[in-house]
């Protein structure tokens, strides 16, 4: 919490309610047509692009450490496998993500999530493993409705961890500080988080195979940007209604 002359707005008045630590994560990212994407945001939310582009990112990691704040993490519930589909958008001039879908190992903190941030959290049958330097990672998501929901591939670390340079394409698709969401009323609502600047590395990335983007995108079946992170810190506060 010392750590905040990178953050591109002070830190929030009153407390964070959960920290989390996040493990061997990969930032893939996909160069996807503004208009198509612009179809399944919600128009409360301006589209973020750049280098003429819009962009849909995909996360594979893993949780560690969840905690409510002034609670250790309950061993069992604390650590579990999650993989988020996500994009970027504005408001009010605060840049954050929009989640397209979060997909988690873990029952309970899918529908923990889904009734405090109203995140479409979804429960999935999910490994991870580590081999040879390679994590390979696995998800399928459980009751996915009409289609097959299914990320499977592995990933590695490649070069030494450094923090994005501002103004660089690696900065605006990592160092976001809040998320939105759409509460049960379709009313905007802005959850706002904090953790150091991100540790990037290169990345190598085999992708098997990924049916975890909406219908409405077609995906090139590589990856224009690949980067990984060992290990990131975070807190969250509680989200707040836009008015």
């Amino acid at each position: 919490m010392d750590e905040t002359a990178h953050r591109p707005w002070p830190l929030p008045e009153g407390s964070w309610v959960q920290g989390q630590t996040w493990d061997d994560l990969l930032f893939a990212h996909w160069r996807v047509p503004e208009e198509a994407l612009r179809s399944i945001v919600p128009a409360e939310l301006s589209l973020d692009t750049r280098d003429g582009s819009a962009w849909l990112g995909m996360t594979p990691f893993r949780v560690n450490g969840l905690r409510v704040r002034g609670t250790p993490p309950v061993p069992l519930l604390s650590s579990f496998p999650e993989l988020n589909v996500r994009t970027y958008v504005t408001v009010e001039g605060k840049p954050g993500i929009w989640f397209f879908s979060l997909d988690a190992g873990s029952r309970l903190a899918v529908e923990a999530a889904r009734r405090t941030y109203f995140l479409p959290y979804f429960h999935a049958r999910m490994s991870v493993r580590q081999r040879n330097g390679w994590r390979e990672y696995a998800s399928s998501r459980q009751n996915g409705g009409e289609r097959p929901y299914v990320w499977e591939g592995r990933y590695r670390p490649a070069g030494e961890p450094s923090p994005p340079a501002p103004g660089t394409l690696e900065h605006f698709l990592t160092e976001r500080y809040c998320l939105y969401t759409l509460d049960s009323a379709d009313e905007l609502r802005r959850a706002e988080i904090h953790h150091p600047p991100w540790p990037l590395q290169g990345a190598e990335a085999d992708i098997a195979l990924n049916t975890m983007a909406p219908t409405a995108l077609d995906l090139p079946a590589e990856p224009a940007l690949l980067h990984f992170s060992a290990r990131q810190d975070v807190v969250i506060w509680p989200p707040t209604r836009i008015e």
